[in-house]
């Protein structure tokens, strides 16, 4: 605790620390709620900033900051009241800037907001919540004047995770090329359609915007009554697709089974989840969404599926080298499953293109 108080020293806070604990149990940073000893002085968060992954810590906080004050600024616009648990506070430390650098790790620390929570569950009421909060929070950032950087370079885009399968196919490093043949020649077939997001930006046609790029359940902090308060974890806000966010959160949410299920038969979309995510974030998006978004939603919940097929296949061949694996062919059950799913999606796209058409 001695290096954690050195290290909080370092930032402006109110009150004196009472103690430091581990807080959360998320796979990337490293976190602790900060506890004040005055009923008057916040608590705090204390992160490690993961900069293995994210590497331009600067830039990382750099796109934190403009997002969280613009959306400050229009909670105020708005005339919201407790608007400091509504969106995320990080505090200065020494020098001005949002983190400290100890020599080794970087750090930040954010105001804790309290009388939240967060919830793992995914059913139809927090996948209808969970719509309309990313939803709202990419129309909250339409116009954010501040450009924002990749805070992970190329981390959706398809074009490039072809690339990767290509080269690793090239390489065939620990050769079981020959063993998946099949989902190369799967994936070949449906490459052009699923590249077309990058090929309508090249054409004009299709704009980024400011995304999450992580939409989870669990990035959402709700009130004591239910009410979405701030949408959290915004370490891959960045310029995307309006794809990204609604894409993501729908391969993980809606997928019947396990990302790995070894039971094909378990996998399959689940049409209650999409219906109830997308009529969420429809009516909090398409204030801003152009035609040519809306109607490329059903190729959204395809292309997500689609691209971690194709990670979770480079690795593979590659002799699994970036995902960790629980046995020897767990990233070709992986591979399988996304499959699996990738094909539940195509055979829903017809049915999903009607219920978006009657919510707008």
């Amino acid at each position: 605790m001695q290096d954690l108080l050195s290290i909080i020293s370092h930032f402006r806070l109110e009150g004196t620390v009472q103690s430091v604990d581990p807080l959360g149990s998320g796979l990337i940073n490293d976190t602790y709620k900060v506890t004040t000893a005055e009923p008057s002085a916040p608590d705090y968060v204390l992160q490690r900033i993961n900069h293995a992954i994210f590497q331009d810590v600067d830039l990382l906080q750099g796109n934190i900051e403009a997002v969280t004050r613009h959306i400050r600024r229009k909670l105020e616009a708005r005339g919201e009241q407790d608007i400091d648990r509504k969106v995320l506070r990080f505090l200065p430390a020494e020098g001005g800037k949002t983190y400290w650098h100890d020599g080794r790790n970087y750090w930040r620390m954010m105001v804790f907001i309290p009388r939240a929570k967060t919830y793992e569950t995914v059913n139809p009421q927090y996948s209808y919540c969970a719509g309309k909060a990313f939803g709202e929070f990419q129309a909250m950032l339409a116009d954010l004047p501040d450009p924002l950087g990749e805070t992970i370079p190329d981390f959706h885009n398809m074009e490039f995770r072809l690339r990767q399968l290509r080269e690793a196919v090239a390489a065939d490093a620990a050769g079981r090329v020959g063993e998946v043949q099949y989902f190369l020649d799967e994936i070949e077939r449906r490459a052009p359609e699923m590249c077309k997001a990058e090929r309508l930006h090249r054409e004009g046609r299709l704009p980024k915007r400011v995304c999450h790029c992580d939409t989870k359940v669990n990035n959402m902090m709700f009130d004591e009554d239910g009410t979405v308060l701030c949408v959290i974890d915004l370490d891959t806000v960045m310029p995307s697709f309006v794809f990204s966010d609604y894409g993501d959160f729908l391969r993980t949410a809606a997928n019947t089974g396990k990302e790995d299920d070894p039971d094909l038969d378990r996998v399959s979309f689940n049409m209650d989840i999409f219906r109830a995510f997308t009529r969420g974030y429809l009516e909090s998006a398409k204030q801003f969404l152009l035609p040519i978004e809306v109607e490329n939603l059903p190729y959204a919940a395809a292309l997500f599926p689609y691209m971690q097929c194709v990670r979770f296949l480079a690795d593979y061949i590659n002799g699994d080298t970036y995902y960790k694996i629980q046995y020897p062919d767990h990233n070709l059950v992986r591979t399988r499953a996304q499959f699996k799913l990738l094909q539940s999606v195509e055979d829903k796209a017809g049915e999903m293109r009607a219920f978006i058409a009657g919510c707008l």
